[in-house]
């Protein structure tokens, strides 16, 4: 299946996005984000060859969806000329970018958002700022104030050189190190391998900012202003957040249509793991969850 390059700005800023569209009537307007240490497309469309629908956004598409992710500003294709870390506000800033055009470009009136790790924290800081553009909202691998999180644990003792310059450097050693921190096994070699070459082919580096905002500055969502249908999802052994924390976060979301899904054998980059069939069906069935006859 083909996709389509897009294009448009936030400012001055140049924003890539990347879409594969449904064959007929689209159902519904999926729109993917990115997490810290990759760009759109190797995340959400990934071709690994004995892999059956390895890219996300083609099986939704197979489903009657148009899909589409962006290039957050600092990564993948879109401006990283500016000299700042590209941090969560900045993200969600850049899907108010996004959104705009795809509204505009498809004549959807609002879209089903789907965020991973950082790209959850983005996904939820722009529905609680424009509510009016998401249908629904699914937050994957999500952190609300990172207590209990072994990650970040781990990450604070870094702080200090991510608050010291704008960029860090990855490379497929690093990539492996998503895989191996939580539960090594969750994802198969030939995966993590592909998943590593198309990452490095768009970057060498990525921002500090995400880090920076997840290490010392949480919480930055108000679950009690996320106003719309909400899943909350956590991976088994997803080390980024305790199940304590997303729970506390889950209770105060205000709007009665919400879940939150425990994802049996994963980690924490969802899409990429064994059990990722698993993953599409539970964010597929809060997709098409039919609009309630009754309300009170």
């Amino acid at each position: 299946m083909k996709g389509k390059e897009h294009w448009t700005r936030k400012g001055d800023v140049k924003l890539f996005l990347w879409q594969k569209p449904a064959a007929a009537k689209p159902r519904g307007t999926i729109f993917f984000v990115h997490g810290s240490s990759m760009s759109g497309r190797p995340t959400f469309d990934l071709e690994v060859p004995g892999r059956p629908h390895s890219s996300a956004m083609e099986w939704f598409a197979e489903r009657g969806y148009d899909t589409w992710t962006m290039d957050n500003e600092g990564y993948g294709a879109s401006d990283k000329s500016r000299p700042i870390n590209f941090d969560i506000s900045n993200g969600a800033d850049d899907l108010e970018a996004g959104s705009s055009y795809i509204l505009r470009e498809t004549g959807a009136k609002k879209l089903l958002l789907y965020g991973i790790s950082s790209g959850a924290l983005k996904a939820a800081l722009f529905a609680q700022r424009h509510p009016e553009r998401v249908a629904r909202l699914a937050l994957d691998a999500m952190v609300w104030t990172g207590e209990g999180s072994p990650t970040l644990e781990q990450r604070r003792k870094r702080l200090a050189e991510f608050q010291s310059k704008t960029r860090r450097p990855i490379d497929r050693a690093f990539v492996r190190s998503i895989f191996e921190r939580d539960h090594p096994g969750c994802a198969d070699s030939a995966t993590i391998e592909a998943f590593a070459t198309a990452i490095l082919a768009y970057d060498d580096s990525v921002p500090t900012g995400t880090y920076v905002d997840m290490c010392s500055k949480l919480p930055l969502v108000d679950p009690a202003k996320i106003r719309v249908p909400t899943l909350v999802m956590r991976g088994e052994h997803d080390g980024i957040a305790s199940i304590e924390d997303l729970l506390k976060f889950f209770a105060l979301l205000p709007h009665a249509d919400k879940q939150f899904a425990v994802m049996e054998g994963i980690s924490h980059a969802s899409f990429q793991q064994k059990n990722y069939m698993s993953v599409y069906h539970i964010l597929h069935s809060f997709f098409t969850l039919p609009d309630p006859v009754y309300r009170a």
